[in-house]
């Protein structure tokens, strides 16, 4: 009896143990899925986007960074290549792409000039996609098929000269009028594109401003407007320059005296700015790692290169290993970050807020690692590597803006923990 239930037992263990190594070998089937080209027209895309970086955007960059000068020219080319209004609906000129296509074309660019990837950034996505997912369609008529083709260029006001990652506490206010509209008054700090050159105004921007008094709640004090150069009371302030990097992309602050703005530019409805806020940040961290992941993959390609041709003792670099740490780690690191970004990207709706955890992680980590790859491609470069012409000192000083704009560093930390606080179990 004993003999037979033993026998019975080992029976039925063996068919479990069968079972589970046949779902185990269905689970371990090789997958043809590309993560970073989920598609053929992904593929296509990049391979269009890297060939006009290498092409068209490389040869300037050294030039305009020096000069610093943002690059019109191109950025109107960028427009004859659908790029500028890549998120945006087809009926107002755009491409209507996913965020992995926004990622591919940030990565791309970043890879050979970042601060040309900044403006564009600031236009695509701080103010085209935002308009696109937050105005009517009147809004959209009117402002997105220029800012698609490159007519006009547009940015984003949110942050003030004492508010940055406080950003809720603004102080720029948007009053009702007797004109049927809105008089905005305050200033706007660091606004990517505010101006083309040293003495003219970007063409349009969305502004976010105070409509509500101290006593309504943070979340509904908030409102969006549409403000546009040529308003009475907008004003150049200053452009910021001498930069630590970033220096071909315009940085302005933008100044509001009795600006009127009419009651047909409110984005939204009146108080409802956070949202729109909330869910086009999300979005724009995500193309800031792309950033970052562009930077990492040049600074990657070139000291491996440069280690492999480069000599010292009579043999290549690459054969020490201290060069050979730099360049493993930055290659782990590099993919590690990549392979998280696109993936958090993948599972984005542009229309939906909700990623806060992920999108403010993946830039917290991607932008730490750009900046460490990019610094390691100075150690491999040694003096070369401190100068212009080996790019990568280029890339270095950009890659520090990326820890701050978007939310900086200590600001993902908190929105994380914040966030990991009702989460027990990560699955």
């Amino acid at each position: 009896m004993f003999l037979a239930r033993a026998s019975a037992n080992i029976g039925t263990r063996a068919r479990v143990l069968n079972q589970t190594r046949s779902s185990l070998r269905c689970f371990s089937t090789r997958y043809d899925h590309d993560l970073f080209n989920p598609s053929d027209e992904h593929r296509i895309l990049r391979s269009q986007v890297r060939d006009f970086a290498e092409n068209e955007v490389e040869p300037q960059a050294k030039e305009f960074n020096r000069n610093e000068k943002f690059n019109i020219d191109l950025y109107r080319k960028v427009g004859e290549l659908g790029l500028l209004g890549l998120t945006v609906d087809p009926e107002y000129g755009g491409a209507g792409a996913d965020a992995v296509s926004s990622c591919i074309v940030h990565e791309e660019l970043s890879a050979v000039d970042p601060a040309f990837c900044l403006s564009y950034l600031a236009h695509s996505l701080l103010f085209t996609n935002n308009l696109n997912f937050n105005g009517n369609q009147e809004q959209k008529e009117r402002f997105l098929p220029d800012a698609c083709s490159g007519k006009r260029i547009g940015g984003m006001c949110m942050s003030e000269p004492a508010y940055g990652t406080d950003v809720l506490g603004m102080q720029t206010t948007a009053v009702k009028n007797n004109k049927g509209g809105y008089t905005l008054n305050g200033q706007k700090m660091w606004i990517t594109n505010g101006c083309v050159d040293d003495d003219t105004l970007g063409d349009m921007f969305l502004v976010y401003a105070r409509t509500a008094t101290e006593d309504t709640p943070a979340s509904r004090s908030i409102s969006l407007f549409l403000v546009e150069k040529g308003m009475d009371g907008f004003s150049l302030g200053t452009r910021i320059k001498d930069k630590c990097g970033m220096r071909a992309s315009a940085t302005a602050e933008l100044v509001f005296e009795d600006v009127h703005v009419p009651a047909e530019n409110l984005v939204g409805e009146e108080g409802g700015a956070v949202l729109c806020m909330m869910r086009n940040l999300e979005i724009e961290r995500v193309a800031l790692g792309a950033m970052s992941c562009g930077i990492a993959r040049r600074s990657v390609e070139m000291m491996n290169a440069y280690a492999n041709e480069r000599k010292a003792f009579s043999q290549p670099l690459v054969n020490f290993g201290q060069i050979q740490r730099y360049i493993a780690n930055s290659y782990a690191e590099f993919m590690a970050g990549r392979t998280y970004l696109y993936n958090v990207a993948a599972n984005m709706e542009l229309e939906h807020a909700g990623n806060r955890l992920e999108t403010d992680a993946v830039k917290l980590f991607c932008t730490e690692m750009g900046k460490n790859v990019a610094d390691n491609a100075i150690q491999v470069l040694g003096g070369n590597g401190y100068i212009g012409d080996y790019v990568v000192e280029r890339l270095w000083r950009d890659s520090k803006l990326l820890e701050i704009g978007g939310g900086t560093l200590e600001s993902h930390q908190k929105n994380m923990v914040r966030d990991l606080k009702s989460l027990n179990k990560i699955d």
